[in-house]
Formats: C-alpha cells, sequence, structure tokens
C-alpha cells in the first residue's frame, strides 16, 4: 500500500487576521443584542404578557391566516391596558389598546418607531408619515392648505366620476351574476381619485396599482420574516430585488408627475393666480409652498410627501370602502336604510354634491361603525424619547417601542358593548359624548391626527 503525500498550506495571517476579526465583530454584535433584551425587558417589566418563545417570541402565535388581530384582542382580555408582543428574541413593543392609556401616547409628539417604520421609508422617503421634529412641523404647516375647504369641495365632482366608472363596470357582472374581487375594483376607483384630486393627473391606473400593491405586500412580508429586517438579507434576496425593482417604478412615475407640472407653472408661481384659472391640487400647493423664510421644499421633499399621498391616499381608503361595503352586504337592513336616505338626499339627481353631504347622517353613522370594526390601519408605533407615566401610575422607560393596536382599542369589551356586532347606533351624538374621544381613534389623534400612520402589519383583506 501507497501513501501519497497531500500539500499542506497553512492559514497565511491575513486568513488569520479576517476570521478574528469577523468573530470579534459578532461576539461584540451578540453582546450589544443581549443587553439591547435585558434592557427592554427592565424597561417594559410593569407590564407582563404572553409567554414568548426564547427566540421566536409571538411570531409563530401569528398564523397568516386573518385572525392575527383577533389574537391581539384576546390577549388584551387578559392583559388590561397593555402587554408586550415579541417579534424575535431581541424586539418587544409594548402594546396598548385602551383610551386612557392611547390618549397618555398620542398626546405627545414622540418620533415614529424606528423598527417597522424604516422598512417602508425607501419607497416613501421621509415625508409626514415618518418624518418628525422641526421637519414634521415644517412641512405639516406648508402641506395644511392643501386640505382647506376650497380645495376640497371641487374633488366631490371628481370622485364622482371615478365611482361612477368602477358602478359601471360592476352593472356587467350585475347582468351576468359573476362574482368578482371587490378590492381590486375599489382601489383602482381611490387610485383614480387620489391621482385626479391631488395631481390632476391621468394614465395607466392599473399599472401603478400593481406597483403599489407589490410595495405594500413586500413590506408587510419583510415585517414578519424576521430574517429580513437584516438590510443586507433582505437586499440579497429575491423579494429584496422586487422590491427595489418596484420601488424604482413608483419613483419613475412620480418623478414624471412632478416633471410634467413644474413645465405647466413656470409661468405661474402664485396660487392665487393659478387658482383663477383652475382648481387647485395637492401638488400644487407642494410646489408653490413656501417658510417664513421664503424657503420651498427641496426635489427629495415633493417626491417624498407625492410618494406618502400615492400610498395612504388610495390604498388604506379602498381597504376602508371595501368593508363599509362588506359590512352593509352583511347587514342588509343597515344598507337599506342607507339606500333610503341618500336617495332622499339626492333628490333625483345621480351625483352626490358637497351639501348633500350633511344630509345622510345614518350613512355616516354606519360608515364609522364600519372603520370602528375593520380600521384601515390596525396599528400605529412610536419609540419614546423620555419615560411615560400612565393613568394606572405605570411607566414605560425612554427608548421603549410603544404600539397603539386601533384593532384591538375598537374591539375592547371594557369599552365598547358587544364590540363584535355591527351597531350605527353607537355614534348617535348622545352616545358619542358619553364615550372616550380615545375610544375611536382610526385616523389616529393627537397632534398627528389625521396624518393616516401606517405601520407595515398585515390588514383584515
Amino acid at each position: 500500500m501507497s501513501v501519497e503525500a497531500v500539500a499542506y498550506s497553512p492559514p497565511t495571517m491575513l486568513s488569520i487576521n479576517l476570521t478574528l476579526h469577523l468573530s470579534l465583530v459578532a461576539v461584540c454584535k451578540l453582546t450589544a443584542l443581549i443587553v439591547k433584551r435585558r434592557e427592554t425587558l427592565r424597561n417594559l417589566e410593569a407590564f407582563p404578557g404572553p409567554p414568548a418563545h426564547w427566540l421566536f417570541g409571538h411570531v409563530q402565535e401569528f398564523k397568516q391566516d386573518g385572525t392575527e388581530l383577533d389574537k391581539v384582542v384576546k390577549w388584551g382580555e387578559q392583559y388590561p391596558f397593555a402587554f408586550q408582543i415579541w417579534f424575535g428574541p431581541f424586539v418587544s413593543f409594548l402594546n396598548i389598546h385602551h383610551p386612557d392609556y392611547v390618549k397618555t401616547l398620542l398626546s405627545t409628539t414622540e418620533p415614529k418607531d424606528d423598527f417597522g417604520y424604516r422598512f417602508i421609508i425607501p419607497w416613501i422617503g421621509d415625508g409626514l408619515l415618518v418624518s418628525s421634529g422641526q421637519k414634521w412641523f415644517r412641512n405639516r404647516r406648508l402641506l395644511t392648505p392643501g386640505f382647506h375647504y376650497d380645495i376640497l369641495k371641487p374633488y366631490v365632482k371628481l370622485m364622482s366620476d371615478s365611482a361612477k366608472t368602477m358602478l359601471d363596470k360592476w352593472e356587467s357582472y350585475a347582468q351576468t351574476s359573476e362574482s368578482f374581487e371587490l378590492f381590486e375594483h375599489v382601489s383602482l376607483m381611490t387610485l383614480d381619485s387620489i391621482m385626479k384630486c391631488a395631481f390632476s393627473f391621468v394614465s395607466c391606473f392599473t399599472y401603478i396599482n400593481l406597483t403599489v400593491y407589490d410595495l405594500s405586500f413586500l413590506i408587510n412580508l419583510r415585517f414578519r420574516v424576521i430574517p429580513y429586517h437584516n438590510n443586507i438579507i433582505f437586499h440579497l434576496s429575491p423579494h429584496g430585488f422586487r422590491f427595489r425593482k418596484a420601488v424604482k417604478v413608483a419613483h419613475h412615475h412620480t418623478e414624471e408627475v412632478i416633471r410634467k407640472r413644474r413645465e405647466e407653472l413656470k409661468k405661474e408661481t402664485e396660487l392665487d393666480r393659478i387658482q383663477a384659472k383652475r382648481n387647485l391640487d395637492f401638488l400644487d400647493i407642494l410646489l408653490c409652498a413656501r417658510d417664513e423664510n421664503q424657503h420651498s421644499l427641496s426635489d427629495e421633499d415633493i417626491r417624498a410627501e407625492v410618494d406618502t399621498f400615492m400610498f395612504e391616499g388610495h390604498d388604506t381608503t379602498a381597504s376602508g370602502i371595501s368593508f363599509i361595503l362588506y359590512c352593509l352586504a352583511c347587514n342588509p337592513e343597515h344598507q337599506q336604510m342607507c339606500r333610503d336616505e341618500i336617495t332622499y338626499a339626492l333628490e333625483g339627481k345621480d351625483t352626490i354634491d358637497w351639501e348633500d353631504l350633511s344630509k345622510i347622517p345614518y350613512t355616516t353613522m354606519c360608515i364609522k361603525e364600519s372603520l370602528r370594526l375593520y380600521p384601515p390601519v390596525p396599528g400605529i408605533a412610536r419609540k419614546i424619547t423620555k419615560p411615560l407615566t400612565f393613568f394606572d401610575g405605570r411607566t414605560a422607560a425612554a427608548g421603549s417601542l410603544v404600539g397603539t393596536s386601533v384593532y384591538g382599542i375598537h374591539r375592547n369589551a371594557t369599552v365598547w358593548e358587544n364590540p363584535n356586532v355591527f351597531d350605527p347606533l353607537r355614534f348617535l351624538p348622545e352616545n358619542v359624548s358619553s364615550r372616550s374621544p380615545h375610544a375611536f381613534v382610526p385616523f389616529s389623534a393627537g397632534p398627528r391626527f389625521c396624518n393616516s400612520e401606517v405601520i407595515p402589519v398585515p390588514r383584515l383583506k
């Protein structure tokens, strides 16, 4: 038997140093995470929660079968006011689900959390949704004129036109008794509306809608899949590639809308003069806005706000409208009352006017009840910069992630009688006056009220 000699090449000093360096980085990173976990446990020790897996936290409890939000409500019955929810071994949110707790948090100007919201920034940038501090105050002040009644009134006609287009499609389905996916149609209608009302722009709605839907799906997916929380892992994954491609498409569309409007406004830079020729829209406000120092919004700021409104303005609205129709379909007696009320208000017209909106109080209550049961944005979150003490004396330490479960508040049995029952009469004036104003917060509350605060968590669709 012969023995062959195998050449042995000793490791070089470079490879040894590289291995030691990577090992040291890994140890330091793991140590930092362990320290962070201990700090989180200490910060939220006053708020017990359901038992969590040492590695996965509560992630395995969410089966992605449409029951995730009901699971949070169920936990809320066991842990009044607030409890911890863990995403993996190192990230924990204090989930609050009672009006008195929500009032304490939402009355502050604390910034959005740096966990879930960061996943959406590559798409919508640092717009009103995620910005904070002086930038948020400045941009909010500059954009406020875009929501004046004089700006909004002409939108009713444009929205009616979009709704008519959708209803014409539905008429063909009604003739054949063929079933169809309602949300897709409503989503196209709301995108049509936001494009015409906010940007006076009409183009390739289906393509844009698919891009926005794709981005929403991928952000939700990244939030759920813990390894994707790492930027490098997500960037190298097929989903990361798909996300970057969709972002590129969305940004190209936004930049094209802005470019065309800049061309149109070259000769006019004052809103009063523009309004004398046509109805103003949101993009006019953005491009003509000036602060007290006569500084305008940067191109990056404008794109961020346009992308923010493209996302928030149509997707969450589509979800809300779809669930309103769902609730009325499940409750035909209320549907009939709404139909009778609207028919009476229209007085033979086929389009509702701004002045008619005050003539449909029962329909308005049905809309609010649907928003209570199925809020389009089921959760919002903040990262507090200073200790936050609630009415019962418990305190969340600075640096804590605090999430407001809008869905949990709206179905809290200590606040709402028979919370799972569709009952529009909850919103009669006398019933509203006897409840905390923070018991119903589909559009948030406090300084960021009506800013459609979105956190990438699954919606009930």
